[in-house]
């Protein structure tokens, strides 16, 4: 049973709040449109003139002010424009929104058409305007050449908008280019011609019932431009949308009347999916689907998106219909889909952005000036085209899930591939069809609805019946006098007929197209949100909740962290992690999560609602694995579920509004005239009826409003929630809209001034951001002693970083070349420097570089400068876009701990930021850049390896210098020395030395962050023992500087015999001076304790303190520990497996003090004994027990683990390398560490009568207990698959 309703309540409550007609206003004439940036060359019939609000009902609203400059401006947003009688003058609808400074939206729908020019005062200001630009072109032509005349014309053509783009008249163009200046037979003449200008009707409407809107303005217009006058006057119908109607309430469906025929709205319930009515198949069919999905992961980023298109309606349609599907995110930024010629300047602002702008008619891509292009996603939409940012990373699941949207639109019948498939009807046919078809039926429905008490019935079947029909005419003639009311039933009759024509179950096509396009709405927006319901289904586990009242959460809500974004990427599956690192750090997923923890205290906001039981529902239905893992690809279950509850809301009515009927209006106003807007009599429309259900829902709005401001009375004062709430927000949240009525100067300036103070706290934010990551975790000193952030997180806010300062660059931007701000500003800082260079003809500038001094003995000092920076990134081959290279450079700067200084050092030259920025440029405000500067130097307190770990394959030079022990050696040798030096990403191979050269450069393909030098020599000539303290080894292009400490000979019969030795890294800090290294000079040789010489505890036995037990077994706990951590880092984030082996503190080292416990090496004969003495001797006491046949009695594995322990020992003595005896022992606890023998060899050694000989009674190897707590420790790494470098097992034949 369906009630009707009335929307006469407060406005909130109503359809519609606004009516209103823009135009010409007759009294002021033409005023050029100088906003709109029109080209005076045009033909006057060509340019933009300035439109007013001509009327608008109601006067005002209190909960939506009226906003006439905002208005005025998005309903004509090219202003009006003219077109005679041989021009197209089809109707054109589009729609447009105005945010408030609130984040509140209302919708405007504006229905275009043309009405004849009236005013004699107009038409001969039109004709004397194109007599003077007709005259000024014959004398342009006469002064210059006819080709380039012809040419220019041509190029004004090109310029002019859309509305030439439908006329007839500019398709003949190419004869001669001449007729578009409004010469020859495209003139106007005042006798001959009629002039018609622009009209524009406006509803103004909370929500976006776009379809309702739409027909509603057409039937307005039909009623305007029919034969007949329409069934009532039209301020009935105005009257009865802004006061009759009301919003349908939350899952149900409302009829209301148009002019013709009744039109239908439905609303979501409360568990769905929000309302949408813009056409999402339409926004598929003009960018396809891999476009838009590609499109759509841009504005999940937080990229700035710019949609270009001729056609307003378009631009809304693809803006609508993105953030339509972000649910349950909402865009968080500025929003204007459709951007007036005016607002042009806010394409500068330096925030993430999602604007529209119209394309002019033929104007290239490329000859658009974009301020910033670098984090740019340009969408094309005419041309179903999109260009992307680089460093783009892909949807999860990506080729998937356009899989089922594609086959979600096949079952509608649209392409996939997009394009002009089955193009919206125009309105033009629109209003053909209502014309013919629904003139009839909708005023029989009027007629047959017993509630409509204002029609005369039998008056309108007349009106309908009687035209053109002698026989109906006859027919009625009988009836009226016999007073048998015939009409009525051959009016049914001819209806049942119509109906039976028009479409399934007694709906017009229109309504089934509008049933259809919701069902595809419904069905494609179900696909997107069921993936985020996949993503983040686990997210309310990873959402910290440590406040115990919103007042201090909200007081905190800058220092605290919301989410453990570490845990949940840790939990996620690696392909989804790219893109899920970027996404985490959005605006829009930090209100999402806001959102939640307020929950907790307030209402649930309405889209997390939907969303939390999206979650509860997909719970309840399949209980979840343990795999959470799982990357396999969810399908949408819910498709027709969805579908058929908006079918069952359309095919069944729930409420209809009150019909339209006569007003007490005065006579004779308004009256009738084909074609022409009339002018409606306000006092009608000021305010609409008064009536008991109107008091009541006012009451019941206050009782509401009341009861929600007592609660928040009693958690915190309103206005000072509003404030914390703002603060709490980020930044772009007090820019979401630009004020469209007041344009001033002053207004401009101070929205640039929000601007630099938002870029300067988003700086300072980001640089907090990245300190607190990489300083925050564990600092154990694994690798090279930084405390590792994993590499994901850490390439996600370096890459933020890339995007503020692009952003920051562009902003008040004059002068650009390529996409990149930065980089085309480094451009021309390298050209100015070069120019100086040649002109002094002596590298001035090199000595003014800073040269950063070096902690490291031995090697020059590395020349610092900007320019030397950019030529290593312009000589980077793999680099092919200005914007990479800018990313390049700013990677690099980060690494070497030159970002601040560098940058100043660019902004120091004034006279260049000058010429490229507009005074109010963020660069040009001074106190700013200076703190800017100053957060970007807190970066150089960690340590970054940002340029080393992404651009991986390029070349690079390293410089490698040996330092000999001088006081106790040769510091020259006779020997051939060679070197190899290896990284994460490779080796050097062998590298032969120049004797007595200890230095050498070589270049090689990234090796990464360096782990171990191989150093030996070949043992010839009479010098040949060297005793070596340390090698250095530093990259050329980062500066970075590695040690590798010796402190041990190299030569036959001494030390243990070594020929070669691999020695492992440690990362050298750089010790700049406060000034940047300013006056850098080498500082005296102090080693940090790290850097001690690492003399084997063999050759110091007998000397210094020794470990104690207790300090032995932590010892070996903790490598074995820290090993143990690596493996649980993901594989991209661990470090230098070979520095926990064989490093200061590693496993080697531990082993070491433990077998030279109460190890007898005193000296016989002058010797030294080794750990891998006593080895040898296990090995050799085994052969013989073996011969004697001792060994069959020993119980089977440890005949086995003798057996391995034998091949082992024997394999590494037969190697050809001569590694020496400490050597040997490190490469043996190493092999045993790979394949698993560590803990089965200790009980052999401990149980070989060998031990009694070479062991004192308290070693440790020879207490029961400890050996087997030790194995119990050892055994922890059987889980963990060991790998070694090639250094380390280079020609070992196991």
């Amino acid at each position: 049973m369906s009630a009707t309703m009335s929307g006469s309540g407060s406005a909130p409550c109503r359809f519609a709040h606004y009516f209103i007609i823009c135009g010409i206003d007759n009294e002021t004439g033409l005023e050029p449109d100088a906003l709109a940036g029109e080209n005076f060359d045009q033909s006057p019939l060509k340019r933009t003139f300035k439109s007013k609000v001509l009327a608008h009902y109601p006067e005002n609203i209190e909960c939506s002010p009226f906003d006439q400059d905002a208005v005025n401006m998005l309903c004509m947003p090219k202003g009006l424009s003219f077109r005679t009688q041989r021009d197209s003058r089809t109707p054109q609808f589009h729609s447009f929104l105005i945010t408030r400074e609130d984040g509140s939206r209302t919708y405007g729908f504006v229905h275009t058409f043309y009405e004849e020019v009236t005013s004699p005062q107009i038409c001969s200001a039109m004709q004397t305007l194109l007599q003077m630009h007709q005259a000024e072109h014959n004398t342009s032509a006469h002064n210059c050449p006819s080709s380039s005349s012809s040419s220019s014309s041509s190029m004004d053509s090109l310029a002019s908008s859309l509305d030439e783009v439908e006329s007839p008249s500019s398709s003949s163009l190419s004869q001669g280019g001449r007729r578009s200046c409004g010469c020859s037979g495209e003139g106007y003449d005042s006798v001959r011609d009629t002039l018609y200008v622009s009209k524009a009707m406006c509803l103004i409407t909370p929500m976006p019932f776009m379809h309702a809107c739409k027909r509603f303005l057409s039937q307005i217009h039909l009623a305007v431009t029919s034969h007949q006058p329409p069934p009532l006057p039209l301020e009935s119908y105005v009257y009865n949308i802004l006061y009759e109607v009301p919003l349908p309430p939350p899952g149900r469906s409302l009829k209301f009347h148009g002019v013709y025929e009744p039109i239908l709205c439905q609303r979501p319930g409360v568990g769905e999916l929000p309302l949408a009515d813009f056409p999402l198949g339409e926004a598929f069919r003009l960018l396809g689907v891999e476009n838009l999905v590609q499109l759509f992961t841009c504005v999940l980023l937080e990229m700035q998106i710019l949609l270009y298109s001729q056609d307003y309606q378009r631009l809304m349609v693809v803006a609508e219909g993105i953030t339509t599907l972000l649910f349950p995110f909402q865009w968080q930024h500025v929003y204007v889909p459709i951007l007036p010629a005016s607002l042009l300047h806010f394409l500068d602002a330096p925030v993430p952005y999602l604007m529209g702008l119209q394309s002019k008619e033929g104007t290239d891509r490329s000859k658009l000036e974009l301020p910033q292009e670098a984090n740019l996603c340009f969408v094309d939409v005419d041309n179903h085209c999109i260009e992307l940012p680089e460093d783009f990373p892909q949807f999860p699941n990506k080729t998937e899930f356009i899989k089922e949207l594609s086959e979600v639109l096949l079952s509608f019948g649209l392409s996939p591939a997009g394009g002009n498939t089955s193009p919206g009807p125009a309105i033009s046919t629109q209003s053909s069809t209502l014309e013919k078809e629904l003139k009839s039926t909708s005023l029989r429905e009027l007629v047959d609805d017993k509630r409509n008490g204002n029609l005369g019935g039998e008056a309108l079947d007349m009106l309908e019946l009687l035209q053109g029909n002698p026989t109906l005419e006859r027919l009625q003639a009988l009836a009226k006098r016999t007073g048998v009311k015939v009409a009525r039933l051959e009016a049914l009759a001819a209806g049942q007929k119509a109906v039976g024509d028009e479409g399934v179950g007694g709906r017009s096509p229109v309504e089934e197209e509008e049933l259809r396009n919701a069902k595809l709405n419904v069905q494609l927006r179900e696909v997107f949100a069921a993936r985020f319901a996949t993503m983040f289904a686990d997210y309310e586990s990873f959402v910290i909740q440590n406040s115990p009242d919103l007042e201090s959460w909200l007081t905190n809500r800058e220092q605290m962290h919301n989410f453990d974004k570490a845990s949940f990427l840790s939990d996620q599956p690696e392909p989804y992690l790219p893109f899920l690192s970027h996404f985490i750090e959005t605006q829009m997923f930090a209100t999402f999560i806001d959102n939640k923890i307020m929950s907790q205290w307030e209402e649930k906001e309405p889209l997390l609602r939907v969303f939390d039981g999206r979650i509860e529902k997909a719970r309840l239905y399949n209980v979840r694995a343990p795999s959470l893992r799982s990357s396999v690809y969810q399908k949408c279950t819910f498709l027709k579920e969805s579908a058929q509850a908006i079918e069952q809301r359309l095919r069944k009515i729930d409420h209809t509004a009150i019909h339209p009927h006569l007003l007490d209006m005065k006579i004779g106003q308004g009256k009738y005239q084909q074609g022409f807007f009339p002018k409606l009599q306000a006092d009608v429309l000021a305010s609409g009826p008064t009536n008991k259900w109107s008091n009541r829902t006012c009451s019941t709005q206050r009782r509401v409003d009341r009861h929600r401001q007592q609660n928040e009375h009693l958690v915190l004062d309103n206005d000072l929630k509003e404030k914390y709430m703002q603060e709490a927000r980020n930044l772009g949240k007090n820019l979401r809209q630009p004020k469209l009525s007041d344009l001033s100067p002053a207004v401009i300036a101070q929205t640039n001034w929000k601007f630099v103070e938002g870029l300067l706290k988003e700086c300072k934010m980001k640089t907090k951001r990245m300190l607190v990551e990489k300083m925050g975790r564990e600092a154990v000193e694994l690798g090279h002693g930084e405390a590792n952030i994993t590499g994901l997180e850490e390439n996600t806010l370096i890459a933020s970083l890339c995007d503020l300062l692009e952003r920051i660059w562009s902003h008040g931007l004059l002068v650009k070349q390529g996409k990149s701000a930065l980089w085309s500003h480094l451009l021309h800082y390298q050209a100015r420097e070069e120019k100086n260079e040649l002109l002094s003809e002596s590298p001035v500038s090199n000595g003014q570089e800073r040269r950063k001094s070096e902690s490291s003995v031995g090697l020059p000092a590395l020349r610092v400068s900007v320019i030397q920076d950019m030529r290593h990134i312009q000589n980077m081959g793999e680099i092919k876009t200005d914007v990479g290279r800018a990313r390049a450079w700013i990677r690099l700067s980060l690494e070497k701990k030159l970002l601040s200084q560098h940058l100043k050092q660019l902004l120091s030259n004034q006279a260049l930021t000058k010429k490229l920025y507009k005074r109010y440029a963020f660069l040009r405000c001074e106190e700013e850049k200076e703190q800017f500067l100053f957060h970007l130097l807190s970066l150089n307190a960690v340590d970054y390896f940002c340029f080393t770990s992404v651009f991986t394959t390029i070349m690079i030079p390293y410089r490698a210098v040996i330092i000999p022990i001088k006081k106790l050696s040769n510091a020259m040798t006779t020997s051939n020395p060679w070197l190899c030096v290896s990284g994460e990403l490779g080796d050097s191979g062998t590298l032969q030395i120049t004797k007595n050269v200890l230095e050498m450069t070589f270049d090689r393909q990234n090796l990464g962050k360096l782990t171990t030098v191989q150093l030996g020599h070949d043992n010839s000539g009479l010098l040949a023992k060297w005793l070596v303290d340390c090698v250095m080894v530093r990259n050329e292009i980062t500066g970075h500087t590695y040690k590798f400490p010796c402190g041990r000979w190299l030569g036959k019969g001494v030390d243990d015999g070594s020929l070669e030795r691999v020695l492992i890294g440690e990362f050298v800090v750089p010790c700049n001076d406060d000034e940047g290294g300013r006056g850098a000079k080498t500082p005296p040789l102090q080693r940090s304790p790290s850097q001690i010489r690492r003399i084997s505890i063999t050759s110091l036995t007998g000397r210094g303190n020794k470990p104690t037990t207790v300090q032995i077994q932590e010892s070996i706990g903790e490598a074995v520990n820290n090993i143990i951590k690596h493996y649980h880092k993901p594989e991209k984030e661990r470090g230098s497996l070979t520095v926990l082996l064989c490093g200061e503190g590693g496993l080697v080292w531990a082993l070491e003090q433990f077998f030279q416990h109460g190890f007898r090496s005193a000296r016989i004969f002058q010797k030294n004994v080794f750990v891998w003495d006593f080895y040898e001797r296990v090995v050799a006491f085994m052969d013989n027990a073996d011969q004697i046949g001792d060994l069959q009695e020993i119980p089977e594995p440890l005949g086995l683990n003798c057996e391995s322990f034998c091949r082992y020992v024997n394999a590494i003595n037969n190697m050809p390398r001569n590694i020496g005896k400490d050597g040997k022992f490190q490469l043996l606890v190493c092999l045993g560490a790979r394949d698993r023998l560590l803990p089965q060899w200790l009980p052999l050694l401990a149980e070989c009568p060998v031990i009694t000989r070479m062991y004192e009674e308290n070693a440790l190897l020879r207490d029961k207990l400890t050996v087997s707590s030790l194995v119990g420790v050892l055994e922890t790494l059987n889980d963990f698959p060991i790998t070694l470098e090639t250094s380390f097992t280079k020609s070992v034949e196991l």
